[in-house]
């Protein structure tokens, strides 16, 4: 059932408890199953370590998760639900990064499209009647 849904997501925010070391491990696991569902590294992420606000009890520094998301190439939040901290941020930001996507892919293509119409117009150049010409 995950694997559907990670099929058909545009985006994924990848959240961690900053309070719970086994569960950012865990981060890298969720981050190489959406490669295997998906088969390409470049899905729109977020990277949120959650729990802000228990600091106390913080068992993953802040920089841990700065680093990981520089290796995932993403945004990256530190937000606690339960204070609303960053939780708008985190969803506005998956939002722009799948826009940019988006419209990455429609330049790409129109890149490709215009690549496959001047080969195409090369190749029937020879075989054009020219007006100028009598025959």
């Amino acid at each position: 059932m995950r694997d559907q849904y990670m099929r058909g997501g545009e985006g994924f925010i990848i959240c961690y408890s900053i309070t719970d070391r086994r569960s950012f491990q865990e981060v890298i696991e969720f981050k190489q199953l959406i490669y295997r569902v998906r088969h390409t590294y470049d899905i729109p992420v977020v990277l949120v370590g959650n729990k802000s606000d228990l600091c106390t009890l913080r068992q993953v520094s802040k920089e841990e998760g700065r680093v990981l998301a520089r290796e995932f190439n993403c945004p990256f939040f530190e937000t606690s639900a339960a204070l609303r901290y960053f939780i708008d941020d985190v969803f506005h930001t998956i939002v722009r990064e799948i826009r940019r996507k988006e419209k990455e892919a429609v330049l790409a293509q129109e890149r490709r499209s215009k690549v496959r119409d001047n080969l195409w117009k090369r190749l029937k150049a020879p075989f054009h009647k020219r007006k100028d010409s009598v025959t």
